[in-house]
Formats: C-alpha cells, sequence, structure tokens
C-alpha cells in the first residue's frame, strides 16, 4: 500500500500519560498533574487523552485505569480519554465491559477502549495479577468475549452497563501479533513506538497488508505512540530529556524508580553499553526547540503514514511538560 503523504496539520494530535510520579512527590500529585494537562491539552485542541496501565512500577500511578480515566473524564469536557491501555488478559472482559461500560454512560461519545495483550509489568506480579496464570497467547479469545459483552446480542451473561453502547475498541502492540489482529477485524491499530521503535515500520506493514474492512473502519487506521520533548531551545530539551533517560536506565537495571530531576550530563551515571541500550530504545524520541522538533515529527510521518500521533512527555518539572505539549499544538492545527 502506497503511503499517502501528509502534513503535521493533516492529522489528530493526542496524548499518552503515565502518570508519572517524581522523585520527592505522591501519587496524589501525579494524579493533579495529569488532570490539569488533560485540561491544558484540551484547550490546545488535542483529539484524545488516553491512560496506560502499569503495575508495581514507583514511578507510574495508571495501574488502576478505568477509575484514572473517570477522574480525568469528570475534569474535561470534550477531550475524548481512554486507555493505552487495558492490559486484557489481567482482567475478566466482563469487568472491562462492566467498567468501561459506566464510563460510557456517564460520559456520553467521548471514552476510548485501548487494549493490549501484554501485562505491563514484571513476570511476578503478572502472577499476582493473574490469578488463573493466562497469558497473552489468549488475547484473541479475550477480545471476542469482550465485544461480544458489549454487542446489543443479548447472552446469558450481559454486562449491564455495557451491552449495546458504541465504545470504540483499539488494538495496542509493540509487535506484529496485535497488528495481524487488528488488521483482520478491522479495528484501528495503535503501535507502541515510544518504546519499540525498531518494530514499528514493519507492525504497520503487517496491519495494512492484513486489513479487512468492517462495519468499524473502511480503511486501516494507525496510532503512532512516540516520545516527543520540546522545549524553546534545543540545549534545554536536551536537559530536560535527561529525566526520561535515567526512568529507561532504571529499568534495563531492574530498578524501577521515581521520575528523577533532569541532569546536566548522563555521562557519569550510564556505561557506553547502558548508553546503546536505551538510546537504541528511545530512538524516535523527537528532542529539541519547536523547528527541530516539527522536522522529526515530519520525516517520522512520512515514513509512517500515520493518521495520529499519540504523544507520550515524560519530564520531571510539570510547567516544562506543558510547555512541551503547547509547542507540539503550534506545530499541527489539524488537532481536532
Amino acid at each position: 500500500m502506497k503511503l499517502i503523504m501528509k502534513k503535521l496539520t493533516d492529522i489528530r494530535l493526542s496524548v499518552l500519560d503515565l502518570a508519572p510520579i517524581t522523585e520527592g512527590s505522591q501519587a496524589s500529585d501525579a494524579f493533579r498533574n495529569s488532570l490539569d494537562l488533560a485540561r491544558h491539552v484540551e484547550q490546545l485542541g488535542f483529539h484524545r487523552y488516553w491512560v496506560a496501565e502499569h503495575h508495581n512500577m514507583p514511578g507510574i500511578a495508571s495501574s488502576a485505569t478505568a477509575v484514572l480515566i473517570g477522574h480525568i473524564a469528570s475534569g474535561t469536557t470534550t477531550i475524548r480519554v481512554g486507555s493505552g491501555g487495558i492490559m486484557l488478559p489481567n482482567h475478566a472482559p466482563l469487568v472491562v465491559a462492566e467498567q468501561f461500560g459506566t464510563l460510557e454512560t456517564l460520559y456520553p461519545n467521548r471514552i476510548d477502549l485501548g487494549l493490549g495483550r501484554a501485562p505491563g509489568t514484571d513476570q511476578l506480579t503478572a502472577q499476582a495479577l493473574r490469578r488463573d496464570g493466562q497469558s497473552g497467547e489468549v488475547f484473541p479469545q479475550l477480545l471476542e468475549e469482550l465485544r461480544s459483552y458489549l454487542s446489543s446480542e443479548q447472552g446469558q451473561v450481559r454486562a449491564i452497563p455495557g451491552e449495546g453502547l458504541n465504545i470504540p475498541i483499539y488494538l495496542l502492540g509493540s509487535s506484529g501479533f496485535s497488528a495481524r489482529l487488528a488488521g483482520l477485524l478491522g479495528l484501528p491499530f495503535a503501535f507502541a513506538s515510544h518504546f519499540s521503535p525498531e518494530n514499528t515500520l514493519p507492525a504497520l506493514k503487517i496491519y495494512r497488508d492484513s486489513f479487512q474492512p468492517s462495519e468499524i473502519l473502511a480503511e486501516p487506521y494507525v496510532i503512532v505512540g512516540l516520545n516527543v520533548i520540546a522545549a524553546d531551545e534545543d540545549e534545554k530539551a536536551h536537559f530536560l530529556a535527561t529525566s526520561q533517560q535515567q526512568a529507561f536506565l532504571s529499568l534495563i537495571r531492574r530498578t524501577p524508580s521515581t521520575l528523577k530531576p533532569p541532569v546536566q550530563s548522563m555521562e557519569q551515571i550510564w556505561t557506553p553499553y547502558e548508553k546503546m541500550i536505551v538510546d537504541k530504545q528511545l530512538q524516535t524520541t523527537m528532542i529539541g526547540s519547536p523547528n527541530t522538533v516539527k522536522e522529526k515529527l515530519q520525516a517520522f510521518l512520512d515514513e509512517t503514514g500515520a493518521d495520529e500521533f499519540m504523544i507520550n512527555t515524560h519530564i520531571y518539572d510539570h510547567n516544562d511538560r506543558l510547555r512541551s505539549y503547547e509547542i507540539v499544538s503550534e506545530l499541527g492545527s489539524g488537532n481536532h
């Protein structure tokens, strides 16, 4: 499939939020910042605001994802709010249908249900979450069960509220598995380029090649998640980016921590080998001034042909984070 060349003004811009807990702060501060950011980007014209399910992570407060979605939706008015994503094998599909049926009933036509098949955590925590020991391989069956609860056909077990509600489902992936499934089912697909950059283009090709038109979509719809750290000058942006680099370094070392303040240099913190691994994982991170970020985003759009960018901005200082999203919003006016 030949990609249609697009400009940043042609695509939607959205937000992925992990509700970061910064060093010296609490989860309550993270939630307050998330709601403030959601209100901020709503005013800037961003299309949707998704929060991600992670567990046993000292620096991420979005573990009870559906509860946080309700909090964000209650404090905003127009922006779509959803999950990026709910890790379906961690949950009974009926519970997810009821939770999102409740959210959609409370906030009509504003709720998205993004679904992933990874645990969103380490193996030990995954065992604590998945009492029956099921793996991501059962994801297609769980998805089918969940969709049956949300359909208007009444079975013996019913999701109330939930059944018959038009809650958009998005499949999330960092490899080809969910890409192919999303294509075969004719569902929109969101790829996690922000932590799996090397698989981006192969997965998008699989999705587009396997796409079958459905009642939901006539053509493929691609969301790409990516990291953007923008500031008024390149130098400041690279300084702010060291918080994210430290966060990935702590994951590599298997010592996850709260989000650390930026540092002038990472050279005293990581080894050359660790630097290579972090750089590889963050290779699609767009860091810089407005002009630099614009060039990088446009090049990435040319490469992926995405319909929407979902932007994660891991910055220690909340005001710097708000400013980064302001800069991105100024780069495109086709956000609504």
